[in-house]
């Protein structure tokens, strides 16, 4: 039976016995109703304490129990229905105010697209977004969602992607502009080509680790149920006491009654629910309370240096044509033009750097990714590579600190482009805000050579250094941390971060432009390309951490006070029972701060 079924029974059962008793004047009726629905209600309660202390955990509803069975022998039994009905309510204000802490996330899954328009030689055909296949056209009308992720090939449009990335502004989507899924269209029709299927395509992601979020219970839990021990104790202490003194066992039952174990119940798993809300409105998802609790606690950071550090794509430094046959800008155009439906870091700039100096890119046909060598395509209908120097068909490798692609056009070497990686702009603030949340310790992990490395870092401010490192490499530097460097935080977004944010305290991904890979195994997912949203999730988490326990506290202080007092008879057993619900109230109340921006 669901908490709010079992208020409305309880307020049911109130509203009969007032009638008998005070209607009809049948005090023994009134009394065992409320007795009998009251024990229901009781042994219902009882055994699910009991499978809560078999799973290992401590029953904080042992308090409540106590109250309704001591409040019914001692003959109060008004006292004890609203005891059940305090209770009752408690759990399903918990539950109203959990579903309000974390609507911005269920959001997500109310909005999940269906429906594909796909063409087919100018006809049009719907589908389920499930059946979409890589390379397919697809029709986005104005005003719908995009089913699946792709890359703009006719149309110009403003898009919203404000629900997977916080940007309010609508972004300005023309030719070779990638479309994530879930976005929604502006004014006009769009019709891209499909990059990745619905499950890996970004919106499903997004789902998938809302769901993890959702479904993965919050550690602070338990940690809130270890102070139910000594809050325990000390209410039987004063409740023993206060009977001892003054003869009369109703002195603690309304003791009991008073000493409510719903600060410990709600107030921690509202405030991180609430967090995890919080974080989400900025562009932040955090898949459990755990993440929430192990960032707020953070001594340590690691970060990837490329698309982490540094802005995810390179800048074409220069332009080396080695025959008269060709100009700069129709190498950059060839170039440009074969690496348009990559996702790769280096066909991204070079894209980018064609859209700067607008160049009209060319057809591409019989496009192929060459394993670790590169890419080969026809362009205009010529035959094109473009990757390592071999692969081109160089005799001649420039220096490998360098990052450079050589090209060749109709079989013939024609020249390379070299590129520079781009510090983004707030890495150096970033790194900045992380020391003064308390962070003691910044490290980059790269597997660039040892000189760009330094360079990067010594401009950003990072004090420790791993260069020319590979994937496990990566995942030895974390996981060999001190213990007085963790929890530590690893930040990455690529598929050979994915290993090492899976085993970092924390993995950060930055999900924008990010793989699948590293999404999946990272705890919390920057959504918008902005590496500053690292140190707001460490501040959001501190912030959120500290409401919890300053909100459980705040319940068990009011508590102990009220049952002082009620241990001296002031406060009826009917009365406590009515605070009760004031306190449970002002420590949710208190909890959902955490929902505040």
């Amino acid at each position: 039976m669901s908490n709010i079924k079992k208020l409305l029974l309880t307020v049911m059962v109130g509203i009969v016995a007032l009638i008998m008793e005070f209607g009809f004047h049948q005090n023994k009726w009134a009394f065992w109703l409320v007795s009998i629905v009251g024990g229901i209600m009781t042994v219902s309660m009882l055994i699910g304490m009991i499978k809560t202390l078999r799973s290992g955990k401590y029953g904080v509803d042992i308090l409540a129990i106590t109250a309704i069975v001591a409040t019914l022998l001692v003959g109060d039994y008004w006292a004890s229905l609203v005891v059940l009905i305090m209770l009752t309510g408690g759990d399903s204000l918990e539950d109203y105010a959990s579903h309000q802490a974390s609507r911005e996330l269920r959001s997500l899954l109310d909005n999940s697209p269906r429906i594909a328009h796909r063409i087919d030689d100018e006809k049009i055909s719907e589908l389920a977004v499930e059946d979409v296949q890589v390379g397919d056209l697809i029709l986005v009308k104005p005003g719908e969602l995009v089913p699946v992720d792709g890359r703009v090939k006719a149309g110009e449009s403003f898009v919203d992607e404000s629900s997977l990335t916080g940007e309010s502004n609508p972004i300005e989507k023309k030719l070779n502009d990638e479309l994530m899924s879930g976005s929604i269209n502006g004014d006009a029709a769009l019709r891209y080509k499909v990059t990745k299927s619905a499950k890996d395509s970004q919106y499903q992601t997004l789902v998938k680790l809302v769901k993890e979020s959702e479904a993965k219970p919050a550690h602070f839990v338990r940690l809130a149920d270890r102070y139910a021990v000594p809050f325990t104790i000390i209410a039987y202490l004063i409740g023993g006491i206060a009977w001892f003194i003054s003869k009369d066992p109703v002195r603690f039952a309304e003791v009991l009654v008073v000493a409510s174990p719903c600060p410990l119940i709600l107030a921690a798993p509202v405030a991180l629910v609430a967090g995890m809300s919080r974080s989400s409105r900025n562009g932040i998802i955090v898949k459990t309370g755990t993440t929430i609790e192990k960032l707020a606690r953070a001594k340590s950071i690691a970060f990837d240096k490329t698309g982490t550090l540094t802005e995810g794509k390179l800048s074409v430094a220069e332009i080396q044509v080695e025959t008269d046959a060709y100009s700069k800008e129709e190498l950059i155009t060839y170039a440009a033009s074969g690496e348009q439906e990559s996702s790769h870091i280096l066909a991204r700039s070079l894209v980018a750097y064609a859209k700067e100096k607008e160049l009209t890119l060319l057809p591409v046909s019989e496009l192929e990714e060459v394993t670790g060598q590169g890419i080969q395509a026809k362009v205009n209908g010529k035959p094109l590579r473009v990757g390592k120097a071999s692969f081109a068909g160089s005799s001649i490798e420039l220096n490998n600190e360098l990052t450079v692609v050589y090209i060749s056009i109709n079989y013939q070497y024609v020249g390379y482009i070299t590129f520079k990686d781009i510090v983004r702009e707030e890495s150096a603030e970033t790194i900045e805000a992380l020391k003064k949340l308390g962070i003691k310790k910044t490290i980059m992990l790269t597997g660039d050579h040892q000189t760009i490395a330094n360079q990067i870092a010594n401009e950003v401010g990072i004090s420790e250094i791993h260069a020319e490192c590979l994937p496990v490499e990566k995942i030895n530097v974390i996981k060999h941390l001190n213990d007085e460097d963790r929890p530590g935080i690893m930040v990455g977004d690529g598929v050979n971060d994915a290993p090492a944010l899976a085993v970092a305290d924390v993995g950060i991904a930055m999900g924008a432009h990010g793989s699948t890979a590293a999404s999946e195994s990272a705890d919390a997912v920057i959504l918008k390309d902005d590496l500053g949203r690292v140190s707001e999730a460490v501040r959001l988490s501190q912030d959120t951490m500290h409401i919890a326990k300053q909100s459980v506290l705040l319940g068990i202080v009011i508590c102990v006070v009220l049952m002082l007092i009620a241990s001296t008879g002031v406060i009826p057993a009917l009365l406590g029972a009515a605070l009760q619900e004031v306190i449970d109230t002002v420590s949710i109340l208190s909890a959902l701060r955490a929902r505040k921006d």
